[in-house]
């Protein structure tokens, strides 16, 4: 695509804000400088509302993790939803136990996924999953997140790589990266303090290497680099504005 790569907010970092006042929270993510959130959870606000306060807040709409029961369950309505958000991508945020225990179990979701996929393509939206530690499991040999890679079609399913999550197990974000290449259409954006505790601290005051995870990215046209946070140890609000201004230099 080409464009300037965008910096977005998960706004599950700010879960305890969003539940009490959840436009409120939008405005106080736009004054810490972020180009869009990604959603989790519309606390039942009608999509014209809340479209108009991303709108008046200059903030975009970057995709929505939503569960898989809504994914099966209640998909056109989703898919509407995001339309009217204007918001591109529909995004798995995990996977309950038995989507995920078995290569077979796996190569099942992906069948499910490329269903799901069809569905948001064909509407005009972009399917993709997050993942988390387990789906580096093996089965067969093979990772879990490999075997739903490698059993569905690329337009149909991209991934949201968790930085943080990978490089739990080990594994170094930049070879997952160059592995997927424009699969990874969303990176999340996630630090750790060091590779014992594994504690979640703001970007660049960890032990990750956000440089070459952010070159990565731009070699392969990342379209969002999204923060994401769950531990703290200062005010929330003063951590996301921490990680903004530090992405937003390195990029």
């Amino acid at each position: 695509m080409g464009e300037i790569a965008q910096i977005g907010l998960q706004l599950y970092s700010l879960k305890d804000f969003t539940e009490k006042d959840f436009l409120g929270t939008l405005e106080k993510v736009a004054q810490a400088g972020y180009d869009g959130v990604e959603f989790a959870g519309y606390f039942n606000t009608p999509s014209n509302e809340l479209k108009k306060t991303l709108d008046d807040l200059d903030l975009k709409a970057a995709g929505s993790h939503i569960g898989i029961d809504d994914l099966e369950q209640n998909l056109n309505k989703m898919i509407e939803y995001s339309l009217e958000l204007n918001s591109p991508y529909i995004i798995c945020p995990g996977l309950p136990e038995v989507y995920r225990n078995s290569a077979h179990a796996y190569k099942r979701t992906a069948e499910l996924f490329n269903q799901i996929g069809e569905s948001c393509r064909n509407s005009g939206l972009q399917f993709g999953y997050h993942n988390h530690h387990v789906e580096f499991e093996r089965y067969d040999g093979e990772y879990g997140l490999d075997i739903l890679v490698n059993h569905t079609e690329k337009e149909n399913l991209f991934i949201e790589l968790d930085t943080y999550w990978a490089e739990v197990c080990g594994i170094k974000s930049i070879d997952l990266i160059e592995k997927y290449k424009q699969r990874c259409k969303v990176l999340h954006i996630k630090d750790m303090n060091n590779f014992e505790v594994k504690r979640n601290v703001e970007i660049g005051k960890g032990a990750m290497d956000f440089e070459e995870i952010v070159n990565a990215g731009k070699a392969q046209q990342v379209e969002w680099y999204t923060v994401e946070q769950e531990n703290f140890d200062k005010d929330p609000l003063v951590s996301i504005q921490e990680s903004f201004q530090y992405l937003k230099s390195i990029l």
